[in-house]
């Protein structure tokens, strides 16, 4: 049942993504759970408490996203099947499901950087950049923002595609909604900032354990898109995930990163500026670091190649379960 439902999610969201008009009316779930996060840190997270209470606060925070996220998936499950047909009932929970994704979005707005560097120059490749990333782009020069540019295609590649995939073939809606829930709470609060640390602690520590499966399967994906894409390397791309991985600063991003890495023969990660402040990252790979809007097409053509793939795993699964 949740196989044939991620089935029909992805291959909605790879069609049709998620389509402005309805974005300009209702919005996006990703927004509506950023909003009810925005307000949990605004009237919980008082700079006045103590550091174990705020740490208890983000606990809480988190076990209200995880209860809103089953909750909500349930009860849209339990709608559909009560109003409609089961087959249509399946249908339509799918393209809901599919507005979890980010399959289409990811590929924009990566392109969208390689497109500015490629006609408008480095200016205009830095600004479509911060638009996917926390570092500081202002200084970067075209290596740097088509580094920056792949890393986040690699990473989103696990969060935004893989894992919320994961979770909806494992536990439907709920499993769905839950994992985007944790993974936006990830992104709001879940830095080492002052504010953040403690209140956020929870929601980071979570992330990282919903992301692990995905990560690895994300790896896996990569590696075998480089197997069957004429010049790149799948044997490489093993080679680095297996020395590298392990040393970026997230445990999860750090494998598809790797994958891509190795696949393509770059580097990645690298020193970065954060609120400008320069952080000293260990490199993952060892092939050119010089890169260009080349490499990250080349980039794109691996991950469509990776969705490919998982498209078609998916479906070949869902069709034996059919058979008996």
């Amino acid at each position: 049942m949740f196989l044939a439902l991620a089935l029909i999610a992805v291959a909605t969201e790879a069609i049709l993504g998620y389509p402005d008009a309805i974005y300009r009316r209702i919005g996006h779930p990703v927004s509506w759970i950023g909003g009810l996060i925005a307000w949990c840190d605004k009237a919980w997270n008082s700079a006045t408490l103590s550091h174990e209470e705020r740490r208890w606060r983000g606990i809480y925070v988190l076990v209200l996203l995880l209860v809103v996220g089953v909750l909500s998936g349930w009860a849209i499950t339990a709608a559909l099947s009560y109003f409609l047909h089961g087959a249509i009932a399946l249908l339509v929970a799918g393209v809901v499901g599919s507005s979890l994704l980010a399959q289409r979005s990811l590929d924009a707005h990566v392109g969208a950087v390689a497109s500015a560097l490629e006609t408008s120059g480095i200016e205009a490749g830095r600004r479509a950049v911060s638009m996917i990333v926390g570092r500081d782009t202002r200084v970067l020069d075209e290596a740097a923002v088509s580094r920056a540019a792949i890393e986040s295609l690699a990473e989103n590649f696990s969060d935004g595609v893989v894992a919320p995939l994961f979770w909806m073939a494992v536990a439907g809606l709920p499993g769905a909604i839950s994992y985007k829930a944790v993974n936006t709470a990830d992104s709001m609060i879940g830095h080492r900032s002052e504010r953040h640390l403690a209140f956020g602690w929870a929601s980071a520590r979570f992330d990282d354990l919903v992301n692990l499966p995905a990560s690895r399967l994300s790896a896996f994906w990569l590696v075998l898109a480089a197997a069957l894409s004429p010049g790149l390397s799948a044997s490489r791309a093993i080679e680095v995930l297996f020395r590298d991985a392990g040393h970026h600063r997230s445990p999860n991003a750090g494998w598809p990163e790797a994958a891509m890495a190795g696949a393509l023969d770059i580097r990645l990660s690298g020193p970065r500026v954060y609120d400008g402040v320069e952080v000293a990252e260990r490199w993952v790979g060892d092939g050119r670091n010089v890169l260009t809007a080349r490499d990250i097409r080349a980039a794109l053509d691996l991950y469509r190649a990776a969705c490919g793939l998982q498209i078609a795993a998916l479906a070949a699964v869902v069709t034996v379960s059919l058979m008996f």
